[in-house]
């Protein structure tokens, strides 16, 4: 204990709490969706007969579905339950995500990524508002931060490990998701349906129609302060998943490495941000305002991907994903804990559904419009510089916009509550 609390400080007895740890394991699955692919996505060209255009497609189809299906996840989630939405995602992005293996049709593999993009939806964002639901204060924005650690930790191992096993077939990796299944099990056997003093889950949300519940949702989100933080959740997922939908080709392609160094590149991200999320906690209660430590990270996503993207050679880009992930992983551990303190208990799913679903917009539509950058510079400045060029832009944009929605956000009247 005395190394976690060394970690997270007087927050470390959440390491003990069997509810916490089967959030954290149910987490383990969610990342694999963006994480699992990004090193072996340019292994996949030829399997799949596409181009290396279209071969982002895997990524915007598994983020697609859950633009429309989190809020309602979310809501289903409110009104009964979090544990039978959970058990179905893990089962639905498990199974979907280990049938690709079985199919070299380039439609089906979309088809199935897009189931796997349903079950995220169950997943993500109601182990999210389940933390929401358990803690409070610089507990629950440790929480969160340990939550998004897990995630990092997952996104080092597995892509390393799918880096190395594309090589011998393009199929094994998809074979990792059968992780799925005894994941379940447990929680189906020992998870507790969360319930917040205040009645996250009770009779009285029970009670409420699904109109009544979406007016109350749209009361929130229209107030400027939620409404900054819905602009600006979606910025750093933007910048991050286009770095992992290109990172196997700016690899190969731009940098002359290989597969496995793809993976490496993703591990090392991810072990920045997985480090940084652990400290959510501290900063929050170091910070009165979390304004300047925001702008901060903003500045370090930034950074960190101009770096990667224009890096002469590899070592260079090591150093690079190192500065992006500590801004990705503080940022999106903040993001998530300011949105739970936004809304009630009995709207929370579906605030957090929400700004989930803005987040896997931006996930969505980053890979298909540096795509299309791409597709629009090579002829004029090469495939090489059109990927740096659009890489750059993207990275440094979208923090921007980020930081101008954090002052909006905090020179925004506290939000007024809809439901009484």
């Amino acid at each position: 204990m005395f190394s976690f609390r060394w970690l997270v400080g007087e927050d470390a007895e959440l390491f003990g709490e069997r509810q916490f740890q089967l959030l954290v394991l149910m987490n383990v699955m969610a990342p694999l969706g963006s994480a699992l692919l990004s090193p072996v996505l340019e292994s996949l060209i030829d399997p799949f007969g596409v181009s290396a255009a279209n071969i982002g497609l895997m990524i915007s189809a598994f983020t697609a579905p859950a633009i429309v299906m989190i809020p309602i996840t979310g809501m289903v989630a409110d009104r009964y339950g979090r544990r039978p939405v959970l058990l179905f995602g893990l089962v639905c992005f498990g199974g979907a995500g280990t049938a690709i293996a079985l199919t070299t049709d380039f439609g089906a593999a979309l088809a199935l990524r897009l189931l796997q993009g349903v079950g995220f939806a169950c997943l993500t964002p109601i182990i999210i508002t389940s933390i929401g639901d358990l803690y409070e204060g610089t507990k629950e924005a440790t929480a969160q931060g340990l939550r998004f650690t897990g995630s990092g930790i997952v996104q080092t191992v597995f892509p390393l490990a799918a880096g190395v096993l594309v090589v011998m077939a393009w199929q094994y990796p998809f074979l990792l998701h059968l992780i799925a299944f005894p994941i379940a099990l447990a929680v189906y056997l020992r998870f507790e349906e969360p319930v917040d003093p205040e009645g996250a889950v009770s009779e009285d949300s029970e009670g409420h129609d699904v109109r009544e519940q979406l007016q109350n949702v749209w009361a929130l989100v229209t107030q400027r302060r939620v409404a900054a933080m819905l602009a600006a959740r979606g910025t750093p997922e933007a910048v991050y998943i286009g770095f992992l939908t290109y990172n196997s080709i700016l690899m190969v392609e731009v940098l002359g490495g290989t597969p496995a160094q793809a993976g490496l590149l993703t591990a090392l991200g991810s072990i920045s941000y997985a480090t940084s999320a652990s400290q959510a906690g501290r900063i929050t209660a170091r910070f009165e305002s979390r304004l300047y430590p925001l702008l901060a990270m903003n500045a370090a996503l930034a950074a960190g991907t101009a770096v990667v993207f224009l890096a002469p050679d590899v070592s260079v880009a090591y150093a690079g994903v190192v500065l992006m992930g500590i801004g990705f992983g503080v940022l999106l551990s903040i993001y998530r804990s300011i949105v739970t303190d936004l809304a009630p208990p009995a709207l929370r799913g579906g605030l957090v559904g929400l700004t989930e679903s803005v987040g896997r917009l931006a996930a969505t539509l980053s890979p298909i419009a540096m795509g299309a950058g791409i597709a629009l510079a090579t002829p004029h400045v090469g495939s090489a510089t059109a990927i740096q060029v659009v890489g750059v832009s993207t990275g440094v944009v979208a923090p921007t916009v980020g930081g101008v929605c954090l002052v909006v956000l905090d020179l925004s009247p506290p939000v007024r509550s809809p439901v009484g």
